[in-house]
């Protein structure tokens, strides 16, 4: 991915000079005709894309944004009902994340969300604890972090 971004690049510059034309909008439809090129002869590059991979972070983004406004409505919810029974617990998640930066992404993601906080990692990377402030089901708990925070990071990290 950074080859690809560092080759638009240079393709946006080369079309500066080459119009003889400095200026941002010559710049701006360099780089477009750059990503035309690389999409064109993405066959010939070794790594998918890299605009795919853009999307899948700005993808990863908007289900941050969306899950946090979700929790924090959950929790207001919470916080004003007349019955506060609450059923706070300790479960455990098996991941199927690889490298550091993918589990420290998922542990932050989890730390942010209101309501959800990650205590632990297991020594080999498999199992991440997480202390939730109302939970029901280990398993649906399990599923929807699953479904969305991990199937997210990999799509953008593989």
């Amino acid at each position: 991915m950074p080859f690809q971004i560092i080759l638009n690049l240079i393709i946006a510059v080369m079309w500066m000079f080459l119009s003889e034309t400095y200026t941002f909008v010559a710049f701006v439809s360099g780089y477009l005709i750059g990503i035309l090129l690389l999409l064109f002869l993405q066959r010939f590059i070794p790594d998918t894309f890299y605009l795919k991979r853009v999307f899948k972070m700005i993808q990863l983004v908007l289900l941050f944004t969306k899950e946090l406004l979700l929790s924090n409505i959950e929790i207001i919810k919470m916080v004003y009902r007349k019955d506060q029974n609450f059923k706070p617990g300790i479960f455990a998640l098996p991941t199927d994340l690889k490298s550091n930066w993918e589990i420290t992404m998922l542990t932050s993601l989890i730390s942010l969300t209101p309501g959800t906080l990650s205590l632990s990692v297991s020594e080999d990377n498999r199992i991440i604890y997480i202390h939730a402030m109302n939970i029901d089901d280990n398993d649906e708990a399990i599923k929807s972090i699953k479904e969305t925070f991990e199937r997210a990071i990999m799509e953008v990290t593989r």
